[in-house]
């Protein structure tokens, strides 16, 4: 009995730091909602586009080996004094196909925030060649937003990571 009480005491312990710890992580995607932006138009905004590449899984050995990758997707508002506008955040698979929509309406991220988007190890959706296209505005076009990717997995003593950084787009 007594161990018991120990070792709820210790998980009520451990639970309530777990909490405290996840305060200091970016909005999650689910949380997004309270992103929204209150703009319905940008007309006057400059505006621009970026291409990020990410991968759910890379080639190994041969072409019929893959590992696959848990992706965390990072848009950075770069700027000290503004706020950003994410239009748009469509990802791609490998033969170009629009797979997902992550942006209904138009968000912000304030001067210096990032929001993160994760792709996880077992959504092979995507393929290699999958990516992001991101539609984005600004007051001015100084220090645009920075979109970057992490790509990591592990297997048994195995580790690899590597990252992407979005370029952008010209029409």
């Amino acid at each position: 009995m007594r161990n018991t009480f120990k070792i709820l005491v210790i998980a009520l312990i451990i639970g309530s730091c777990n909490e405290k710890e996840t305060d200091k992580y970016p909005v999650r995607q689910a949380d997004w909602k309270s992103k929204q932006a209150n703009i319905e138009k940008f007309d006057e905004f400059f505006q621009g586009k970026t291409y990020l590449p990410v991968y759910s899984h890379i080639y190994h050995i041969h072409e019929h080996r893959t590992f696959d990758l848990t992706s965390t997707v990072s848009i950075r508002n770069i700027s000290p004094t503004d706020s950003v506008y994410i239009l748009k955040a469509d990802y791609y698979n490998t033969i170009g196909e629009n797979i997902r929509q992550y942006i209904k309406k138009p968000i912000f991220l304030r001067p210096l925030e990032t929001l993160e988007i994760i792709i996880e190890e077992q959504d092979m959706e995507g393929g290699s060649g999958a990516n992001f296209v991101f539609d984005w505005a600004k007051r001015n076009d100084i220090n645009p937003p920075l979109f970057e990717a992490v790509m990591i997995s592990t297997y048994g003593q195995q580790g690899l990571s590597f990252t992407t950084r979005g370029l952008p787009v010209f029409e």
